[in-house]
């Protein structure tokens, strides 16, 4: 059965890997076979177990800690679609973002009711896991090298002479191609079928979705902060829909292991946000696409 240190171990590591754009599942399949922690290694791909009611908490946990940093953003996202609604009109910046997100979340949200159980159960092995987790560290490196030729393309002001061929350029490096304000229903749409991709283990939700908005036009800040925005209600209403799980007969025996759990996920991720703001100001994703293709490459090494 789940222990407590097991539960608070999972939940830091949920909370900061459902942000930090290498990927929170592909984690929670490896990261128990570092521990030795064979009882979970089982019980993950099973189509019924414990484990899966314990995630539930795990993502309100996380989806909690995102609404506390977000908390005032979101007050003026619920005002202005109330605003919106009200008087049929999107003219205002909260407004807009309002629809932005309801459009990006859409896709995301019916793929993950009719098949995330049965990605969850097919992908959550820790081979499957590590390929994907290279996947990933591929589609963030790509993501990056797109970037610069759309700003060559574009003839965007890139600010070093020193740049050379790397593959990444920063904000604090170039002029803006286009911002959130400016960002197109159409295009949200996209950002959100990306995210669909995310119900594999090994593919970062956040990565998946930033990679998108990069593509469409927008800098590393503002393709973050839409990603971490538009993470809040998928992971909330993932967890929310699944709480019967937990208080059932799978959440017996693991209901207080889950809480500490929750409460370890919306910490970690509470401060894991608060980091990536500031990281994607001025760097790129360039780190996180390397650790998880060096990552990705030994497990999957190890485990073929």
């Amino acid at each position: 059965m789940l222990t407590y240190l097991q539960a608070i171990i999972m939940g830091l590591l949920q909370g900061v890997t459902e942000l930090f754009p290498v990927s929170s599942l592909g984690h929670s399949v490896l990261i128990p076979t570092i521990f030795g922690w064979h009882n979970l290694i089982k019980v993950q791909s099973e189509p019924e177990s414990y484990y899966l009611a314990f995630i539930v908490g795990l993502h309100v946990g996380t989806a909690v800690g995102l609404l506390i940093f977000y908390r005032r953003q979101w007050v003026d996202i619920g005002g202005g679609l109330i605003t919106s609604v009200r008087d049929r009109t999107i003219e205002k910046p909260n407004q807009r973002l309002a629809w932005l997100l309801i459009v990006a979340t859409i896709p995301a949200g019916l793929m993950g009711l009719a098949l995330e159980h049965e990605f969850r159960v097919l992908f959550s092995k820790p081979l499957s896991a590590a390929i994907f987790l290279m996947v990933n560290g591929l589609i963030l490196l790509g993501g990056e090298l797109v970037r610069r030729r759309q700003l060559v393309v574009r003839g965007v002001t890139v600010g070093s002479p020193k740049l050379g061929k790397s593959l990444a350029v920063s904000d604090a490096e170039t002029t803006p191609v286009k911002t959130l304000d400016h960002l197109g229903f159409g295009e949200a749409f996209i950002i959100g079928v990306a995210q669909v991709f995310a119900l594999i283990a090994g593919i970062s939700r956040s990565g998946i979705t930033m990679v998108t908005g990069l593509v469409r036009g927008l800098d590393h800040e503002d393709s973050a902060r839409f990603s971490f925005l538009l993470a809040t209600p998928i992971i909330l209403a993932a967890g929310i829909f699944k709480l019967p799980d937990l208080l059932g007969t799978l959440g017996n025996g693991i209901r207080g292991q889950a809480l500490a759990g929750a409460a370890a996920a919306g910490i970690a991720a509470y401060f894991s946000v608060r980091f990536l703001v500031k990281w994607f100001e001025t760097r790129t994703l360039w780190p996180f696409g390397v650790y998880c293709l060096v990552v990705g490459l030994a497990f999957t090494i190890y485990y073929a």
